[in-house]
């Protein structure tokens, strides 16, 4: 008789139980081609975002294109190897802008890759935990300034400094390489390509800590295990591995001191020359578009700016893309992560 109440409460909690899987089945589910229809929906809706950016890309290549017409078939390719810029007389040549375009971007790498690295370097191998991610926010944060605030700090700053103190020194004990002739006015080559360095020193160093911790572990640990001491452990077992990379985040440096504007455009000096000297003023191709676009009145004038913008938009995409390709052959296959965290 003692089993008898046990039997019951079972039975009552498999009818319960039973019930509630009946009221579980009831509840309404959405239908099977409903579900598809949002899927396919959400899909396109995301195609349609992504296909959106490469349509903006061709807009701006067809715009470049269709405007620069009229300079292209009036001086073809002598456009780039003129040095006239007469907008009065209708010449145009665009070698000085080129000319100076390229010299500040590579004196702006020349200054600005040993201390990107170095800053990587120390950020992801040296540094204490306790002070990474402030040197890092503080790092990056050089990014996000804009540029026309360097150009100001530049003008009142560094123009001064270089104006009374580096370009005299320069003059003195380095004038046998008839790069630092000239009278020091502090506004030139040099002066840009300073303010450029500082601008890219950001974009290169997150890119080398960003291939640096893909760099496994035990790459590290196996070169120490082998008596290396830090610094070839680092030489030997990370930079060498990830000196794809590196190069890769040099060449998106490169790629934004392309296309600098306004810092550049304050501190120059904005003359169309070519000069052997780097404190002589410049111009670059950037540059001319900002400064003289507003005065271009005549078609021809206006179409020759605008093939000014197409070479440095398509110098720019093919920089920039081989980088992205040197990176992403780094870092493929290897998670997000932080390198001793």
């Amino acid at each position: 008789m003692s089993s008898l109440p046990i039997k019951l409460r079972v039975g009552s909690e498999i009818r319960a139980t039973s019930e509630s899987s009946k009221q579980v089945r009831r509840v309404p589910t959405r239908p099977a081609a409903l579900s598809r229809m949002a899927d396919e929906a959400f899909r396109y809706a995301t195609l349609l975002c992504a296909a959106s950016i490469l349509g903006i890309v061709a807009l701006i290549f067809y715009e470049l294109i269709d405007k620069s017409k009229l300079s292209i078939g009036q001086f073809g390719w002598k456009f780039f190897s003129g040095t006239n810029w007469d907008p009065v007389a209708g010449d145009f040549g665009a070698l000085p802008f080129v000319y100076g375009t390229v010299v500040s971007s590579v004196l702006s790498l020349l200054i600005a890759v040993p201390l990107a690295v170095g800053v990587a370097v120390f950020i992801t191998e040296m540094c204490p935990k306790a002070f990474r991610g402030i040197l890092s926010f503080f790092t990056e944060l050089l990014a996000a300034i804009p540029s026309v605030i360097y150009g100001l700090w530049a003008v009142f700053v560094l123009v001064p400094i270089m104006r009374e103190h580096v370009e005299p020194f320069l003059a003195k004990f380095l004038p046998w390489t008839g790069l630092f002739s000239g009278a020091p006015y502090g506004i030139g080559m040099l002066t840009a390509g300073i303010v450029l360095a500082i601008m890219v020193i950001p974009s290169i160093s997150s890119i080398t800590r960003e291939v640096m911790t893909a760099v496994p572990q035990h790459q590290r640990e196996a070169v120490l295990a082998l008596g290396a001491t830090r610094w070839e452990m680092i030489r030997t077992g990370v930079l060498r591995n990830a000196r794809t990379g590196i190069i890769g985040g040099i060449m998106l440096g490169l790629g934004r001191a392309l296309g600098e504007t306004m810092a550049v455009t304050m501190v120059i000096g904005n003359r169309p020359e070519i000069a052997k000297s780097l404190f002589a003023p410049g111009y670059t191709l950037a540059s001319v578009i900002a400064n003289e676009f507003s005065e271009a009145t005549d078609d021809l004038y206006l179409s020759a700016l605008i093939e000014i913008g197409l070479a440095l938009f398509l110098l720019t995409v093919i920089v920039n893309a081989i980088a992205r390709l040197l990176v992403w052959s780094t870092t493929r296959g290897v998670p997000a992560r932080v390198h001793g965290q």
